[in-house]
């Protein structure tokens, strides 16, 4: 090695020493420099050991094999692979997203500052407060009892407070265990099927009817009004049901759901009601399941703040499981469920349980009733588009989803043609299960000119 290279090289050693003993005090060691004598050294050859060479390490652990059943990936993460996907092959184009139900706009600024006051709260010492209960703050149970199910018979202590439906649901899945049977709305929320696969309450995935063995799929169609003719169905120990209904945006009538809920009894089955829409519901309606008269000894009700006031992100949610509910052994489901939610859960964030609280304070309700109003705008813009071009619609009414008919197509094929034509993400009708084939959801969660710039390209493309 020349000199110039080994002064170089000692230059380039002090000068890194320096900075990095600067940077942790110990500047009396900054003049210390230690020249070490240098080798003329040869060629160094890196060569990558090739694949067949390489031994990879394995455990002695099997995978879970219910897991294993799953077909692809989940809906939603999939459909976000392809928008990315689609966004690298045209990076100039302005993608819309009228697919995944996440909602757009701002949260309202009574519930952000109920938030922002509690979290600074926690920096004062008044103010501060670690674990709180697992079932959530007294306050926030009894003002969603008064809120939602006044004169329904539902206490605050029947009211477990969560980070969202969605976790809820296996939650709950965990509560019943792998030896249940289960019926499902076919289409529906994919969560319930995964969940119950995962669990192991299924068999494996039958190819030929795009269905898992030993699941009740209830179809839900146009010419059963998206109601299931329960006179066909087998029984089942637990029935998720879901209404207003993603991803058809059909809400069940009264008379529906007390045809639902003697169907349950009938057979000792438990309902778990997802209502995570309940608030987009309009007229007579029912909003929650425990509108109808025995309810309360069949059925468990999940729910959300999600889609009213903006809280896909912030999480915040709630299960109703009332007194009244026991398994075979006269053993309340209640008590077990408290379990589940003490052994796998803190309770959900104090910051968002203040700004539930502040939902559901007279100007947190008229807000929330605000941003549905909004959403519901945009369903009917949607609505209006479509039938105008020709096509069957459904939904939209009481939900802020778009069921739209493209007969004798694959529901995938739509969502590819639309996403590469007119760069509008939309969700396939087949990922919500077998009786979707043929449909595409669009969401009514968008900026309104997203909405009426996506709708402008559907009139372009299938004028």
């Amino acid at each position: 090695m020349s000199v110039l290279q080994h002064n170089h090289l000692a230059a380039s050693l002090s000068s890194s020493t320096s900075s990095f003993f600067a940077q942790n005090g110990l500047d009396v060691l900054r003049t210390q420099i230690v020249s070490v004598p240098l080798k003329k050294a040869g060629v160094c050859k890196c060569v990558a050991t090739s694949p067949a060479e390489q031994t990879a390490y394995k455990t002695k652990v099997s995978r879970n094999g219910n897991i294993a059943k799953l077909q692809a990936g989940y809906l939603f993460p999939e459909i976000g692979r392809r928008k990315a996907a689609h966004m690298l092959k045209y990076p100039d184009a302005q993608v819309i997203s009228l697919g995944i139900g996440d909602t757009t706009e701002p949260i309202p600024d009574v519930i952000t500052s109920a938030m922002a006051k509690r979290a600074l709260g926690l920096s004062t010492v008044e103010g501060y407060s670690g674990y709180g209960a697992e079932q959530g703050e007294k306050e926030l149970r009894a003002r969603l009892a008064s809120a939602f199910y006044a004169n329904l018979g539902i206490e605050e202590d029947d009211i477990f407070v969560s980070d969202g439906a969605k976790s809820d649901i296996s939650r709950l899945q965990v509560l019943f265990g792998s030896n249940v049977t289960m019926a499902v709305q076919d289409p529906s929320y994919p969560a319930y099927v995964d969940s119950s696969v995962i669990m192991g309450q299924t068999g494996e995935f039958q190819k030929d009817v795009e269905k898992f063995a030993n699941i009740e799929y209830m179809k839900c169609t146009p010419e059963n009004d998206f109601f299931p003719d329960l006179s066909k169905v087998s029984r089942t120990d637990i029935i998720f049901f879901c209404s207003p209904n993603n991803p058809t945006g059909s809400a069940a009538s009264r008379e529906q759901l007390i045809q639902l809920v003697k169907f349950a009894k009938d057979n000792g089955s438990i309902i778990v009601y997802d209502s995570a829409y309940a608030m987009y519901v309009s007229g007579d309606t029912p909003k929650s399941i425990f509108e109808i008269p025995g309810a309360k000894e069949v059925a468990i009700e999940t729910a959300s703040f999600s889609k009213y006031a903006g809280f896909t992100g912030v999480r915040l949610g709630w299960t109703v499981v009332p007194k009244e509910l026991k398994y075979s052994d006269g053993f309340p489901v209640a008590k077990d469920f408290n379990r589940i939610v003490c052994t796998g859960f803190n309770g959900a964030s104090n910051i968002a349980q203040s700004g539930g609280l502040a939902c559901l304070s007279p100007q947190g309700l008229e807000a929330m009733r605000e941003v549905v109003g909004f959403y519901k705008e945009n369903t009917q813009i949607i609505v209006d588009t479509f039938t105008s071009l020709g096509f069957k619609v459904y939904g939209g009414k009481d939900a802020p989803y778009v069921w739209v008919h493209f007969p004798g197509q694959s529901s995938w094929d739509v969502f590819s043609e639309i996403l590469e034509k007119t760069h509008v993400v939309t969700t396939p009708g087949s990922g919500f299960g077998p009786a979707g084939e043929g449909f595409v959801r669009v969401s009514a969660f968008g900026h309104r000119n997203n909405v009426l710039e996506a709708c402008r390209r559907f009139k372009e493309l299938y004028k």
